[in-house]
């Protein structure tokens, strides 16, 4: 087969450049049937054994010896890039919605760029270009979102229209396009190639690699990596990482201690043809038509294509598959649809002979992101798998930042996103990951406006009262597998039309949102809010206090019974986790964070808390509903349900009490919304709370209750300037550059991790700055809507991008929260961003390429809670100074 031929060619290649690693796969392989003296052992002990020498595998392996780490073995269970790499089309595409996967993309092709002049390895390396294709408006409408993302990325790309796309590539029919993105610097690679190149460079930098040599298990004690047992012999080490690919999930399951690395393989089709009678030119552009859910491609003067099918073929549900793939079996009429929308897309192609139908297993994830990062229950188990049909263009920036991950404790961008950790052990089941992937594969190529939800593996966590709030019109999105209400369908509303109501400008749900943040600010509203990440620490002594004060940047040391915002910061300074802690006792604490923390928080708390018998940590999120009482007759409704006294003054914010509500004892009860409203957060016993639900709708009828969900919780939040973690705040964001230094006891008695940043930043200034922008000239009606990763234009110039977004109904604008930096304009050279820069700039979002006018604010309108003015009536300027 032409694929096997090119596989062979690569090995003879590699093989020629690597004389030293020859002769050690030759002796090796003359002992794989008997046990000859000369042959070559394994080491007994490395820094780093990584598993798998596909492109992650052997990305990392060069990104680490790049960065001074000699100490490495590689295993790789067949032949180096026999996995899903041999198979891998061999597109490389910045075209990306999620700004790390655009980074790596980027890093990626550069790399790839110059890897050949590096290692004398060919790669095969060709700047063709790619052209995604649109059929509809709101295909292009997200073309012009990516377009924009590239064009501030430094990223050369333009719009093109049906026209351009015919003088770029002739062949293609352009009648159905309503126009195109053009990406001049995509490219082709043959993807073994590249592989055998970056391991090349790897060994020359000292990396041992062992081809035919399986991993079974991976050692751990006291939560750490210790070695691997392959079957050659063991190896001790520090550090193992898993870039097993498809066999990454058994992998992962195999070890003393399981590490859940939730992916499924499926099949993947693209068939080869032979040359056209004019050959295809090498630098033809990539076409991607993603309606036609299709991607096409030159391959040595014929055509490579194949696609993402609407009904996927899952595989190995069971279990272990073979060592090395094989052509799996062809299923021409599986193939049939993607093969009519080539031949739509390319007529001239009719009488072309196919060569070959390829079918080669590629791995999924539950939320279309690959997997990276350390085990939150093992220290020093990495993993880099799941790339979603994507592993040619991610390998090399992924295995960058992993590589940074391990050397220096954090990799140099965010990578959250991408991180294990937002998943729990409720996304490993495979039947969960069979019927995932099975969406996930068609949705590669499915229009993804804002605000969309995944279909399968819905219902898994769900609070008590889901049944309740669902026969009252709640609509459902997920978070970390729990289901939240999105807004509550009012009696009477056509609920398929606003179900199926997809849409980049005003949705739908526009009313109904505004008469639930209405409910909220005039009367009272209940929002249930059971998937907040709930702990509680406590210790026989001072044990939690002292942790708790050094692991957290806000002075915990209150009077029991009040609640402190805080953060919980890393040796930067950044944001790992922001949360609310109540302190019940002087040695008990109970602390709120962001429902996707669950893992994360709980992993970076468990690898810092001492080992103390005396301090204990306990997840009690599924113990508690939460319960958030918002609006002005709150505090009427508790009131009357409690028979104590909520008012301001018998009941202070940021104060915790527990209280009786109706029959129910033990309800922690604290003054706070997380909107900036007034209200409170009611954490009740699970048995209690369908009876304390009812008493608080019952109770609080006279008072004009409603069922609110968590986007009027999200127009509220952001029109008050509240910054929510993993939307704003990161790893790579401070206190200081959002406006929480109120959040910070520098002088609190006791050093913090992040103390010294923060002093520094304090000393020095901010280089990026959290900002709120008020949309201007912007039609609610009419223009497109902005949501979160618009680019930020001040006088003209890129400054940063929105991180969320949300329309205000108290203004009656669009609001955009984001961070501005400044740049020097003749080195750009990053400069302290001042309250004078922010103030006196002149500010553009820009929204799928067309730019609005916006107002900057540094702080949120003080009047909002008290009365409703009119847009034409809000003063935008003369903002508070510092």
């Amino acid at each position: 087969a032409a694929g096997m031929f090119l596989r062979l060619l690569s090995d003879v290649r590699w093989r020629a450049a690597n004389p030293k690693w020859r002769r050690t796969t030759c002796s090796r392989r003359s002992t794989s049937s008997t046990a000859e003296p000369h042959a070559v052992f394994l080491p007994a002990q490395a820094q780093v054994v990584i598993c798998g020498g596909g492109i992650m595998g052997t990305s990392v392996a060069y990104h680490l010896s790049k960065m001074g780490w000699k100490d490495i073995v590689l295993l790789e269970q067949g032949r180096l890039a026999a996995g899903t790499t041999r198979f891998c089309a061999g597109i490389v595409s910045t075209a990306r919605q999620v700004s790390i996967e655009l980074k790596m993309a980027d890093y990626s092709n550069k790399l790839y760029q110059q890897l050949e002049q590096e290692t004398g390895v060919k790669t095969g390396y060709t700047k063709t270009g790619s052209i995604s294709l649109a059929q509809t408006q709101d295909r292009l409408i997200s073309l012009r979102r990516i377009a924009s993302s590239l064009n501030v990325m430094g990223i050369p790309c333009e719009i093109i229209t049906p026209k351009q796309v015919a003088q770029l590539h002739p062949l293609i029919n352009i009648h159905d396009l309503v126009g195109a993105m053009y990406v001049p610097e995509d490219a082709l690679v043959s993807p073994a190639n590249v592989s055998l190149a970056l391991a090349t460079a790897a060994s020359w930098n000292g990396v041992q690699i062992h081809e035919r040599t399986s991993v079974s298990h991976v050692s751990v004690q006291k939560g750490r990596v210790t070695g691997v047992e392959t079957d050659r012999g063991q190896i001790q080490c520090q550090y193992f990482v898993n870039c097993a690919g498809q066999w990454a999930y058994e992998l992962g399951h195999s070890g003393e201690e399981p590490v859940n690395i939730p992916l499924h393989a499926c099949e993947h089709f693209y068939l080869l043809t032979h040359p056209l009678k004019e050959p295809l030119a090498s630098d033809l552009p990539t076409i991607v038509d993603p309606d036609g859910r299709i991607y096409i491609r030159n391959w040595q003067g014929g055509i490579l294509s194949g696609g993402f099918e609407k009904n996927p073929k899952p595989l190995f549900t069971e279990g272990r598959n073979q060592l090395e793939i094989q052509n799996l079996q062809e299923d021409w009429d599986h193939f049939e649809p993607l093969l009519s929308a080539l031949l739509r897309r390319m007529p001239d192609l009719e009488a072309l002979q196919i060569m070959q139908l390829v079918n080669c297993p590629e791995s999924f994830t539950p939320d279309m992101r690959c997997i990276m990062g350390e085990s939150p229950t093992v220290r020093g188990y990495f993993v880099l798998a799941g790339m979603n049909s994507a592993g040619i263009s991610y390998g090399g920036g992924a295995g960058k930042y992993l590589a940074e991950w391990m050397v220096n404790g954090y990799p140099s961008e965010n990578v959250w996103p991408l991180d294990m950790k937002r998943f729990g052990t409720l996304q490993s089941s495979r039947t969960f990951l069979r019927h995932r992937v099975m969406e996930v594969m068609p949705l590669m190529c499915d229009l993804k406006v804002p605000r969309w939800d995944f279909q399968t593996g819905r219902q898994l966590r769900t609070s008590p009262l889901y049944d309740r709030l669902d026969a009252q019109g709640a609509r459902w999105m997920e978070k970390h597998g729990f289901e939240r209400v999105k807004y509550f369908v009012p009696p009477g509303k056509d609920l398929l039309d606003l179900d199926q109501s997809k849409t980049f400008y005003k949705p739908d749900w526009f009313d109904i949102v505004g008469s639930e943040v209405k409910c909220c600010k005039e009367a009272v509203c209940v929002i249930d809010m059971s998937s907040f990440t709930k702990f509680e620490i406590s210790s026989t002594g001072d044990q939690a206090l002292e942790s708790l004060q050094y692991l957290f940047s806000n002075d915990l040391d209150v009077p029991v019974g009040h609640v402190v915002h805080t953060g919980m910061l890393n040796e930067k300074g950044g944001y790992e986790n922001d949360c609310s802690i109540a302190r019940l006792s002087k040695r008990s604490f109970f602390m709120i964070s962001p429902t996707d923390q669950q893992v994360h928080c709980w992993a970076w708390l468990k690898n810092r808390l001492p080992d103390d018998s005396n301090l204990t940590m306990e997840d009690v999120t599924w113990k508690y509903t939460a319960l958030n009482l918002i609006g002005p007759r709150a505090v009427d409704v508790l009131s009357e349900l409690s028979y104590v006294p909520v008012t301001p003054e018998h009941f202070p914010s940021l104060f915790c009490k527990e209280m009786s509500v109706g029959y129910a004892n033990g309800i922690r009860v604290m003054s706070i919304t997380h909107t900036g409203e007034p209200g409170f957060m009611l954490y009740i016993p699970i048995e209690y709370a369908l009876h304390v639900y009812n008493e608080v709708m019952n109770m609080g009828q006279k008072y004009g209750i409603r069922n609110a969900g968590y986007y009027a919780l999200r127009s509220l939040r952001i029109e008050k300037f509240f910054a929510f973690w993993g939307q704003d705040l990161d790893a790579f964001t401070t206190p200081m550059e959002c406006g929480r230094e109120f959040q910070v006891k520098l002088e609190k008695g006791t050093q913090f991790v992040g103390q010294e940043a923060l002093l520094e930043q304090k000393q020095n200034g901010v280089y990026k700055r959290f900002t709120m922008f008020i949309l201007e000239d912007h039609d609610t009606d009419m223009d497109l809507w902005p949501w979160w990763g618009e680019p930020i234009f001040r006088n003209g110039r890129y400054v940063g991008k929105t991180t969320s977004s949300a329309y205000s109904y108290t203004l009656e604008r669009h609001v955009c929260l984001g961070f501005v930096q400044h740049f020097d304009e003749k080195t750009g050279e990053e400069l302290v961003v001042t309250t004078d820069f922010i103030n006196q700039g002149e500010y553009e979002i820009d929204i799928a390429g067309q730019r609005f006018q916006a107002k900057a604010k540094l702080y949120p309108f003080s009047s909002l809670s008290t009365h409703r003015r009119r847009k034409d009536e809000v003063e935008l300027s003369g903002y508070q100074r510092e």
